[in-house]
């Protein structure tokens, strides 16, 4: 990873920049993802460990794709938390129903992910990343680039009860078009919404998305220069900090 002022070059780049990022076309991306599958049958990809050990596994951080690990301490906390709501949408009249009310969508948080599918497997949870290296786990991973915010298969529109998401740059053009994509999976009948995101867009994530900052500070495996926090949607009450209290946010 990247640290210093080449974390600050990354997550500090200009629209231009972002906008050039090459994209796959969808058959290309069908058949790197069939490629990566077979790798993954015949053992041939193995993740590096991340966050901090645990057994839980991760592919190598690439700055580039302004990726940075969750240390173990936040990845851990956050996989707490989504196990707590996942556990509050009670019991369903059907399997496929208890499955809807469950299920979790991870946008750009492949450390989140991992760590909920080492501790608790059953938690159905999707990731969305566009990381293709990500293809390693099958069924749970959708490609997902920002800058097409609903380029998602149909059957993800408003599926989601919880939606943890960390836009991948620091931008007011990326935290719109993740909203959007927060908009889009978000059940219509209320989700739990966790925003991992920089101080700096503290109001702005206010604004487009109605999130409120926690007292716990995540953390990342290489530091960051740039202060990161949790914003919810609702107030964790006694955990995570809770809601900080005249956070400031214009409200």
């Amino acid at each position: 990873m990247a640290s210093g002022v080449e974390e600050e070059r990354v997550r500090g780049e200009d629209e231009e920049e972002e906008d050039d990022r090459p994209q796959l076309s969808a058959a290309a991306m069908a058949a790197l993802l069939e490629v990566l599958l077979e790798q993954r049958r015949d053992g041939g990809e193995e993740g590096e460990e991340g966050g901090g050990g645990g057994g839980v596994e991760l592919v190598a951080e690439d700055w580039r794709l302004s990726q940075f690990w969750y240390d173990e301490r936040t990845a851990r906390a956050l996989a707490e938390e989504v196990v707590r709501l996942v556990s509050l949408s009670g019991p369903a009249s059907s399997a496929a129903a208890a499955a809807a009310a469950a299920a979790v969508a991870c946008v750009a948080c492949p450390t989140l992910y991992a760590y909920l599918k080492a501790s608790s497997p059953d938690v159905t949870a999707q990731l969305l990343e566009y990381d293709v290296r990500f293809g390693q786990y099958g069924g749970d991973f959708t490609f997902y680039d920002y800058n097409q915010p609903e380029e998602l298969p149909a059957a993800m529109k408003h599926a989601y009860r919880i939606v943890v998401a960390d836009p991948p740059y620091l931008s007011k053009e990326c935290l719109e078009k993740v909203a959007k994509t927060v908009s889009f999976l978000a059940h219509p009948e209320g989700s739990f919404l966790l925003l991992l995101t920089g101080e700096v867009q503290r109001d702005r994530a206010f604004e487009l998305l109605n999130v409120r900052p926690c007292g716990f500070k995540p953390q990342h495996s290489n530091k960051l220069g740039n202060e990161f926090r949790l914003f919810t949607n609702y107030d964790p009450e006694d955990r995570l900090g809770g809601w900080e209290q005249n956070d400031g946010a214009t409200v």
